[in-house]
Formats: C-alpha cells, sequence, structure tokens
C-alpha cells in the first residue's frame, strides 16, 4: 500500500498594509523668520517738495513788498490771538503791508540789501510791517492806536528807515518826522522869509533838511511837468 504524501504550498503573509508617512511639513522646522521689506514711500518727499516751494513763495513774496518801501518794522508776534491780527491788518492803510514770516525767509530776501540792518530783530517771532508810503508817523499810528485799544502789549522789536535801524527805544524819531504837507510849509515859509529863516532850516538835523530839499525839487518837477 502506497502512501501519498500532500504537499501544501508554503504560506506567505501578505506584504504590510501600513504605508510610511513622509512629513511633507515638519513640526519643528528651523528657518530664519521673513522680515517683510518695506518701500520708501514717497509721500515724505512730497511733503519737502511742497515745505520748499512754501518758503521759495514767502521769500519771492519778502521781495516783492521790499520794492518801493519807505520802512520795514518788525512787530512782535508772540501772544496774538487769531481776531487781533485780522483786526490789525484792518487797521492798516492799503500803502501799509502786514505779513508773518519766519526770520529766516526774511534774512534770506533781506541779505545783500540795505534792509539787511534789521538782522537784529531776527528774534522770537514777528510781523512784519512794510510801509509803500513816505507819510512814516501817519503808518506807525494805526498800530499805537490797536495798542491802547486792546490793551496789546506787544511793541516793535525794531525797524529800518534809509538804510539805518532803529530799535524799540529809537521809534519817537519815526513818529515824530514831520509830514509831507508839514515839510512843504517848512520849506515855503524858509524861502519867503528872512535870510535867518532859511539858517535855521539848514541848522536843523541833516535828515530833515534832506526830506526838505528832496519835497523842494519834487514840487518843483511837478509844477514843470503841469505846464
Amino acid at each position: 500500500m502506497e502512501t501519498t504524501l500532500l504537499s501544501f504550498p508554503s504560506y506567505k503573509p501578505p506584504p504590510s498594509q501600513t504605508q510610511t508617512l513622509k512629513p511633507t511639513t515638519p513640526f519643528f522646522q528651523s528657518s530664519k523668520p521673513k522680515i517683510p521689506s518695506f518701500k520708501p514711500s514717497p509721500f515724505p518727499s512730497i511733503r519737502a517738495a511742497i515745505s520748499r516751494n512754501k518758503k521759495e513763495e514767502t521769500v519771492e513774496t519778502v521781495k516783492t513788498q521790499l520794492e518801493n518801501c519807505y520802512l520795514l518794522a518788525a512787530i512782535k508776534y508772540t501772544g496774538f490771538t487769531v481776531k487781533q491780527f485780522q483786526d490789525l491788518r484792518r487797521s492798516f492803510p492799503e500803502s501799509s503791508k502786514l505779513l508773518v514770516a519766519k526770520n529766516t525767509l526774511v534774512l534770506k530776501a533781506i541779505e545783500g540789501t540795505p534792509w539787511d540792518a534789521l538782522k537784529p530783530c531776527m528774534k522770537g517771532m514777528n510781523a512784519w510791517l512794510f510801509v509803500h508810503s513816505e507819510e512814516i508817523p501817519d503808518a506807525i499810528k494805526p498800530y499805537r492806536a490797536f495798542q491802547k485799544e486792546k490793551k496789546v502789549e506787544n511793541d516793535f522789536t525794531g525797524a529800518v528807515f534809509e538804510g539805518k535801524f532803529y530799535g524799540p527805544g529809537d521809534f519817537k524819531q519815526l513818529e515824530s518826522m514831520p509830514t509831507r504837507a508839514e515839510i512843504y510849509a517848512k520849506l515855503l515859509g524858509s524861502l519867503q522869509s528872512p535870510a535867518i529863516g532859511l539858517v535855521g532850516t539848514l541848522q536843523a538835523p541833516a535828515r530833515d533838511v534832506v526830506m526838505v530839499l528832496k519835497a523842494y525839487v519834487k514840487k518843483l518837477e511837478e509844477e514843470s511837468g503841469g505846464q
């Protein structure tokens, strides 16, 4: 009797169903933090250009006001209210202009001119009075009246007239200068009076004599032009 041996195929376990996961993003990643880059904004340069243009315009405005200007005076501006300054502006005649500008800009405009004598006033905040009339006392009177009415202590810090600097204590000389009418009357009186009257006129301060002679020459020119 033969014995039949049965052979069975050897069992091989199926391949593992588990998959090895490859981390795409590690939990802890050592990398340098990214710093956002900032591009310079164009606005600062625009503001600087506008500021520069305003400064240049102010300098040109001052230079324009200096044309045919007889007196340039500085008034202490600190402490004025907006309404007070507006009222002050309206109190001056059309021949006078009141302007607020930085000392550095005014100094730049007057540099190298006879108005350069105004340098001692370049302190603090100033309002600038440009007088385009020979009637200097009449140009100063509105501010004196404003001081009394509004009880303002702000005073003139200085002025330049015919290239000469006048400090705060020298304004009486400017305020007591003869008017055009007074000069004419004095001149005509001197010419019509005896010689002693003319000698008295010539003995007056040199500035008064020059003003008298200028007025007389102008009067003769006007008379000759009208014929």
